[in-house]
Order: C-alpha cells, then structure tokens, then sequence
C-alpha cells in the first residue's frame, strides 16, 4: 500500500536544505477565496513541513506579504476584493516583496493565461485542480537554492 501524505526522506532532506533559521520551516502564503481549497492545501502543506498563513482576497495577500515576509506565496487569480492578477503586480512592485516567488493557481486554463500570470510577475503558473503532492513538489523545487531569487542574507 502507497502513502502519499508521508513525506518522502527526499523531501524531508530538501527541507531541512533551505530552511528558517527563526522557525526551522519554509513559510508559505496560501491565497485562495475557497475555504476547502485553501483549507487542503494549508492542511497538507503544514503536515510536510512548512509554516502556512493563508489569505482570502487579494488584498489580504498583499498585507500578509509585507507583514509575513512567506517563502513563496501560492495565489489565486480569481480572487473578491482585489484579483490574483493585481496583486500580483502589486507584490513585485513593491521592495519589500518582489522578490518572493509567486506561483499562480487558476481553475480557467484559457490560452494566454500562463503568459498573463508570467507578465503579471508571476514566476509559475499552475492549472487547478493539482495535486497536493505535486503542488509540494512545485513548491519545494521553486525554493531549492539555486531556483531561489531570494535577497539571500538580507533582513527585511
């Protein structure tokens, strides 16, 4: 019998390659504006290893970003308040944030929607519904320190 949900020695070993030196975790920012879906992916993702805060609008996503400072930040693009796709532009437009890497998830798989994530300053664009799994395996490839474009030893 397979366990998926058991994180892999792999996995744990990336991990502990790149993590926080303040809480020992990689932090990540969850935003989507559908309880069960965020709910999932921040369930899952903190039984792997990581520290999730979640937001539910766009603009929550752009506070929680200056105030949090996450690893990377996993963003809706249809999100009430303020969309994935501007705060997404806010995030890079700002100093304090535009280095975090952001992974665009969007349910409408259109033509052009990749490349529209991509312009909004997107740094990967991912089709949902995905995979918790494969999701983790995004993310902890996203964050692996020669992917990373992190301001490496700066405080923020």
């Amino acid at each position: 019998m397979r366990r998926t949900a058991t994180p892999t020695a792999e996995a744990l070993e990336s991990a502990d390659a790149s993590v926080d030196p303040r809480t020992g975790r990689k932090r990540v920012l969850v935003v989507d504006d559908f309880d069960d879906a965020r709910e999932m992916y921040a369930e899952y993702l903190e039984f792997v290893g990581f520290e999730v805060e979640t937001a539910k609008d766009g603009a929550e996503a752009v506070e929680k970003a200056q105030s949090s400072e996450p690893d990377i930040i996993l963003m809706d693009l249809s999100l009430p308040i303020m969309d994935g796709w501007e705060a997404t532009r806010r995030i890079k437009q700002d100093s304090r944030t535009r280095d975090i890497p952001v992974m665009a998830l969007s349910g409408h798989v259109l033509s052009g929607n990749a490349e529209h994530a991509r312009q909004a300053g997107a740094d990967e664009f991912v089709a949902k519904p995905c995979l918790p799994q494969d999701l983790e395996n995004k993310i902890r490839n996203m964050l692996k320190p020669s992917k990373a474009r992190r301001r490496d030893g700066q405080e923020g």
